[in-house]
């Protein structure tokens, strides 16, 4: 992964490498111009594993195609937002929206219903065939505040969409990290994120985490190789310090001895010993 040799003798030695199944940074780009990708490329392509075009920018862009050239010379996979999905099923145009797909080259797709009232049994239908042509990220959680999801709801619906295709379930955290598993303040529901933990296997979900102290409690909480998404462009590189204890937030965290990663491992290997999806 990283070709400076120093990083590799100050790096984590189990912090995973691209292609990654665990461990994965999904950026999101709001309209970023090819300026732009190329500066994050430079110093971060190692780092990103996928870039989430934000809500349905990628029908407007007027470098859609050039972009998506640039993430792929750099090893990047891309994905279109949910919005897009939901506008594709409000306008019913499932069709065109996966012809759209098609002919652009995405291998992933988005399966939201953060907006629209869309029924259990309509989305697992959608990830389910969708998921014959694409790799299925799939959303839990709903963007508006005011709607509180008990924790045992968010488990039901992250093992319902597991099981109908999706090859990780994002948990809701917005732009802005302040609904879904977070307080309208950008606190990390912590009750919800151990629930979700206590039957998922972390592996299979992507905690959406856009400001810095989220990405340290998750960090610290689950270790370097857990799934965030929703990062800032100009924040890869602080994520991978984090990830790594390359900053102060994590140093002591990752390289001290009797580091508490080891126990964040161990729960896992254990909670997968126990049949967690």
């Amino acid at each position: 992964m990283q070709k400076n040799g120093h990083a590799q003798l100050f790096g984590i030695a189990n912090r995973k490498r691209k292609p990654r199944k665990a461990g994965i940074t999904q950026v999101l780009d709001k309209g970023m111009s090819i300026a732009e990708i190329e500066s994050m490329c430079e110093v971060s392509a190692d780092y990103v594993d996928v870039v989430k075009f934000g809500w349905a920018t990628s029908v407007i862009v007027q470098n859609l195609d050039a972009k998506l050239e640039a993430y792929r010379r750099h090893n990047i996979d891309v994905c279109c937002g949910g919005s897009l999905f939901e506008l594709a099923v409000v306008k019913k145009q499932i069709p065109e929206y996966i012809a759209f797909l098609k002919d652009h080259g995405f291998e992933h797709v988005e399966v939201s219903d953060g907006v629209i009232d869309l029924s259990r049994s309509e989305k697992l239908k959608y990830i389910e065939r969708l998921s014959r042509h694409f790799t299925v990220f799939s959303e839990v959680g709903r963007k508006d505040r005011t709607n509180v999801v008990a924790p045992a709801r968010w488990v039901k619906d992250i093992k319902e969409e597991l099981a109908a295709g999706s090859w990780k379930v994002i948990c809701e955290g917005r732009e802005s990290g302040t609904v879904g598993i977070y307080q309208g303040t950008g606190e990390v529901k912590a009750g919800l994120i151990q629930e979700i933990e206590a039957q998922i296997n972390p592996s299979r979900v992507m905690f959406e985490a856009p400001q810095k102290h989220q990405q340290v409690w998750l960090v610290k909480h689950f270790g370097p190789n857990v799934n965030l998404g929703n990062v800032p462009p100009r924040d890869v590189i602080s994520v991978e310090t984090i990830r790594q204890g390359l900053r102060a937030d994590t140093l002591l965290l990752m390289h001290a001895p009797h580091s508490a990663v080891k126990p964040a491992r161990r729960r896992q290997e254990s909670a997968r010993a126990h049949g967690r999806n």
